[in-house]
């Protein structure tokens, strides 16, 4: 076993009874537990300084230390004698849940459905397409589908251009039940039953699928979770590996299975071949086109009082290369200006008194002060990748 793969065991070990004796009250032994815990982490971190959770161990170190703090003013120092001598007992509990009820996986679960429509995802035709072809058409008519259908769709491209949101208004569609997941969630919660969870995730998508309702299973920054790191540890291969295993399930035996993966990456290239082929679908979400600006610009300066002299037509040139979110940025900044000249002059202390209206130089000042949040280098990087792994 390697370094790494012992540090980690040895952390999941010290973690799960510190937890364990941490609920039996017994406070001096789970103290000297979580602080082993603690060394195990950071000894990890040492060891790969380049990994890219390092962050996620740091945060879990921490976590327990603020445990530590908590229970060091309750515990008497004839416990942390007890504990000195009993540090190695207890060893291999495992943690079932959470302690409100819930097991670990359910929280991955999105309680509050997306209420969002197609409507709402402005622009993206070529996207929307491909997805409704993908899971709208099948999940409404699978008889149509002599040879089956797609269950991975991988949306990628620039930050901030709806890949969520496209894949938030397909669950609304096809009223589905909607798993949103994501690298931290799964590595950091849950130190050493990570690939469990991904287990009982998929197990609860199928299960919902035989009883009628079709699941997404929806991993945000997917380049996170299964990209190409040059040092790996032990947790995340498993749950690598688990991931493998369970989209082979649905893709190559999942049979008339309504469970399909949405991936959204901002760095496909970062993500390893063994998954780039198991999504079968790979849609580029581009920034948004002068005909979609301007109807973003119609949708989000709909709420606020705007000039006669504010031309859509004309912000909508002028925000060349600014992706959705950038433009929404624009208009909230603008409101925002706008709210502050009026505090500043003190007419906001009467209540009868209104803001003026927004103006062309008012947003022509916010487009001055600010760059689109997607580089020419990076659109060019999304468009080459999308030449040699298209597949819509």
């Amino acid at each position: 076993m390697s370094a790494s793969n012992e540090l980690e065991k040895a952390a999941t070990a010290y973690a799960l009874d510190a937890v364990r004796l941490d609920k039996q009250g017994q406070r001096g032994r789970a103290i000297t537990l979580y602080q082993k815990a603690i060394e195990s982490l950071l000894q990890l971190v040492q060891l790969y300084p380049e990994y890219g959770l390092n962050k996620v161990y740091v945060q879990r170190a921490i976590a327990y230390q603020e445990r530590i703090k908590a229970l060091q003013g309750a515990v008497s120092s004839t416990e942390m004698n007890e504990a000195s001598h009993n540090d190695g007992e207890g060893g291999g509990a495992t943690m079932g849940g959470n302690g409100n009820g819930k097991s670990n996986s359910e929280e991955l679960v999105v309680t509050e459905k997306p209420k969002v429509s197609w409507e709402e995802v402005i622009g993206l035709e070529t996207a929307k397409k491909a997805v409704k072809e993908a899971i709208v058409y099948p999940v409404q008519r699978p008889d149509l589908f002599p040879l089956g259908w797609p269950r991975g769709i991988l949306l990628f491209g620039p930050p901030g251009c709806g890949k969520t949101l496209l894949a938030a208004a397909v669950a609304t569609e096809i009223d589905a039940n909607f798993y949103s997941i994501d690298a931290a969630s799964i590595m950091s919660k849950w130190l050493g039953e990570a690939e469990q969870n991904v287990a009982k995730l998929f197990g609860s998508a199928r299960k919902s699928s035989n009883e009628g309702k079709p699941a997404i299973v929806f991993v945000d920054e997917l380049d996170s979770l299964l990209g190409q790191h040059s040092n790996e540890v032990g947790g995340e291969i498993r749950v690598r590996n688990q991931f493998l295993k369970e989209m082979d399930g649905i893709v190559d035996k999942g049979k008339n299975l309504h469970v399909y993966v949405i991936g959204a990456t901002n760095k496909p290239w970062d993500l390893d071949w063994a998954f780039i082929r198991r999504f079968q679908k790979r849609i580029l979400v581009p920034l948004a086109d002068h005909a979609t600006r301007l109807s973003m610009l119609k949708l989000y300066s709909s709420n606020l009082q705007i000039d006669k002299d504010v031309d859509l037509h004309e912000l909508a040139r002028l925000s060349e290369g600014f992706s959705g979110s950038d433009i929404r940025d624009v208009c909230q900044s603008a409101q925002l200006k706008l709210i502050g000249e009026f505090f500043e002059s003190g007419k906001a202390m009467d209540k009868e008194a209104k803001p003026r209206a927004l103006t062309m130089a008012d947003f022509r000042q916010i487009l001055e002060e600010r760059k689109p949040s997607v580089s020419l280098d990076m659109l060019s990087m999304y468009n080459r990748w999308f030449e040699a792994f298209k597949a819509l």
